[in-house]
C-alpha cells in the first residue's frame, strides 16, 4: 500500500514538473516571436480609433511645395491619418470628459492645456459635442531631419454644442484657421503645439433649386416579395422592370424609393448596391418615370461624432447619380420627426440642416426635401428645403383643412408634395370590421377629389400588399404589422384591388 502511494505521488510530481516546463517554453517562444516582429500600435498605444473608420471629414491638400525637405505621398497620408485621429480623440475626450487617447496623439506640452480644459469641464458639469466637416491642409515646413512639420489648416468647418448639467447652453458653427506643429515620435505624428489663428461664424445660403415639375402622380415602391429589402440577395431587375411598366400603365409618372444606410455600407458604400440602384434608375428612365430617392432609411443615430460618416455616404450616392435623367428630387430622410423624442429635436434638425447643405453643394440641379410624417412638422427647415413634403394617415375628413393650414404657413409659394398617404384594407382579427377593399377604394376616391381640386402633387403608399413586414419596420406586434401588409393597390397574388381604379385620379 505504501509503495502504491509513493508511485502516485511520484507521478503527480512528474506531471507537475512537465506542466511547468511546458508553460516556460510557451512564454519563451512568445517572447521570441514578439521580439522578431514589428510593434503593434494597437497594443502599444490606445489607438482603437484606427481599427474602425469613425471620423471621415472632407480633406483637401494644398500642393504648392513647402520649405525644407521634400515629402512623399506616403508620409502625407501618415500625417493626415494621425492628424485626424488627434481631432477625433480630442472630440471624444471633450464629450466624455475623459483622457483616453490624448497621450497617444498629443505631446506632453500640448496635452497639458487639454487636461486643464477637461478638468474644468468635469468639475463644472460641462460637456462638449463637436465635429469638423472639412479641412484644407497645407504643409508649410518639413524639417530636414524629417521629425517636425508645420501644418496649416484653413476654413475648418466646425460644429459644436455645449451642455451644462445635460442642458444645451450653446450651439455654434464656425469656420476657423489653425496652425499646428507636429513631431514624429515612435513612428507616429503627435501634435506638439496648436494655435487657432482666426474664426468666424459660419454663413451658408444654399442655392435654391426649382423642381422640374409639380405635376407629380406617383407611388412609393417596393417589390412585392422584398419590401424594405429591395437591394438584397433576391434583387431581380426583371421584376422591377415589370412593376415599372404596371406603374406607367396606371397613368402614374413618378416613384419614390429608399436607400437603407447600413445595407448600402454606411460610409463605405458597397459597389454592388450602387450597381443595383443604377439598374433601378435606368429602368425608371426607360418607362419615363421620375424618381424621388429617400436617403438614410433605417438610420436613427444623429450623433455629432457620426456626421462625417453620414456625409461620406450621402456624398458617394449623390455624386454618382446627380446627373441621372430619372432623378426628380433628393429626400434626406423618411419621417425624421419620429426620432425627436428619442434623439432630441435639436440633434435631428441640426443633422438635417447640414445634410441639406452637403447634398446641395454636390447636386445643384435637383431639389432637396424631407419626408415629414405629418403637417405639423412640415414647416421645420422650410427655408432650407426646395420642396415641402408631408405624409398623411389621419382622418380623411380633416385632410383639406390640415393641408390649407400647412399651405398658409409655407412661405414664397414653395411647392408642397403629399409624399405618403393611404388606407389599409385589412379587416382581420386585429382590426375587425375596420378595413375592407371597399373602404379602401372609397378613401382613394374621396381624397383624389381633393388632390385634383387643389392640384396637389401626390405619391401614394403603396403599389403592392406584402406577405410580411420586417420586424425592423414596425416590430412584431400583429395589430401593427398585419394592417401594414394591406396598403397596396394590388394584392399579394397580383390581383388589382378595388382601389386600383383611383390610383391616379
Amino acid at each position: 500500500m505504501v509503495k502504491t502511494n509513493r508511485k502516485i505521488l511520484r507521478g503527480i510530481l512528474m506531471g507537475t514538473y512537465l506542466f511547468i516546463i511546458g508553460i516556460l517554453l510557451f512564454l519563451v517562444s512568445s517572447l521570441y516571436g514578439f521580439l522578431n516582429t514589428g510593434a503593434d500600435r494597437s497594443k502599444m498605444l490606445h489607438t482603437e480609433v484606427k481599427k474602425v473608420e469613425q471620423y471621415l471629414p472632407k480633406i483637401s491638400w494644398k500642393n504648392d511645395g513647402n520649405e525644407g525637405r521634400n515629402i512623399s505621398q506616403q508620409k502625407i497620408n501618415a500625417v493626415e491619418n494621425d492628424y485626424l485621429d488627434a481631432w477625433y480623440v480630442k472630440q471624444v475626450a471633450y464629450k466624455t470628459n475623459t483622457r483616453a487617447g490624448i497621450k497617444d496623439y498629443f505631446t506632453k506640452n500640448a496635452r497639458k492645456n487639454i487636461y486643464n480644459i477637461l478638468d474644468f469641464n468635469k468639475s463644472n458639469k460641462i460637456s462638449v459635442e463637436s465635429t469638423t466637416l472639412q479641412h484644407n491642409l497645407d504643409i508649410e515646413f518639413f524639417s530636414e531631419d524629417g521629425q517636425l512639420i508645420i501644418l496649416k489648416d484653413t476654413n475648418v468647418l466646425e460644429y459644436k454644442k455645449v451642455f451644462k448639467d445635460t442642458k444645451l447652453i450653446l450651439e455654434a458653427t464656425e469656420v476657423s484657421t489653425y496652425r499646428f506643429v507636429l513631431l514624429l515620435e515612435d513612428g507616429f505624428w503627435r501634435i506638439r503645439h496648436m494655435v487657432k489663428e482666426a474664426s468666424e461664424k459660419y454663413k451658408e445660403t444654399p442655392q435654391k433649386t426649382t423642381i422640374a415639375t409639380t405635376d407629380i402622380k406617383g407611388i412609393n415602391y417596393y417589390p412585392q416579395a422584398t419590401p424594405w429589402n429591395m437591394y438584397g440577395d433576391e434583387f431581380d431587375i426583371h421584376i422591377i422592370e415589370t412593376d415599372f411598366k404596371i406603374i406607367k400603365e396606371a397613368n402614374l409618372n413618378s416613384i419614390r424609393i429608399f436607400v437603407p444606410y447600413e445595407d448600402f455600407g454606411k460610409a463605405n458604400v458597397k459597389f454592388d448596391k450602387i450597381e443595383k440602384l443604377q439598374k433601378v434608375l435606368d429602368a425608371a428612365k426607360e418607362e419615363e418615370l421620375k424618381v424621388v430617392i429617400t436617403l438614410f432609411d433605417f438610420y436613427g443615430n444623429y450623433d455629432v461624432l457620426d456626421w462625417t460618416l453620414n456625409h461620406r455616404h450621402a456624398e458617394i450616392i449623390v455624386e454618382k447619380f446627380k446627373d441621372h435623367e430619372a432623378i426628380l428630387a433628393w429626400d434626406v430622410k423618411n419621417e425624421p420627426n419620429l426620432d425627436f423624442d428619442s434623439r432630441g429635436k435639436e440633434n435631428v434638425t441640426a443633422w438635417l440642416d447640414f445634410m441639406i447643405i452637403l447634398i446641395k453643394s454636390i447636386d445643384k440641379k435637383h431639389p432637396v426635401t424631407i419626408g415629414w410624417s405629418n403637417t405639423r412638422s412640415a414647416t421645420i427647415l422650410q427655408d432650407k428645403v426646395d420642396v415641402v413634403s408631408f405624409h398623411y394617415y389621419d382622418k380623411l375628413a380633416d385632410f383639406d383643412v390640415e393641408y390649407h393650414k400647412l399651405k398658409n404657413k409655407i412661405k414664397n409659394n414653395k411647392p408642397i408634395i403629399l409624399q405618403e398617404f393611404g388606407l389599409s384594407s385589412y379587416g382581420g382579427l386585429w382590426r375587425p370590421f375596420v378595413g375592407s377593399e371597399e373602404k379602401q377604394a372609397n378613401y382613394y376616391k374621396e381624397i383624389q377629389k381633393i388632390l385634383t381640386k387643389d392640384a396637389i402633387p401626390f405619391i401614394s403608399w403603396t403599389l403592392y400588399d406584402f406577405d410580411k413586414v420586417p420586424k425592423e419596420v414596425l416590430g412584431r406586434l400583429p395589430w401593427r404589422t398585419n394592417p401594414q401588409k394591406k396598403f397596396g393597390f394590388i394584392s399579394n397574388t397580383g390581383k388589382k384591388k378595388l382601389s386600383y381604379k383611383y390610383i391616379s385620379k
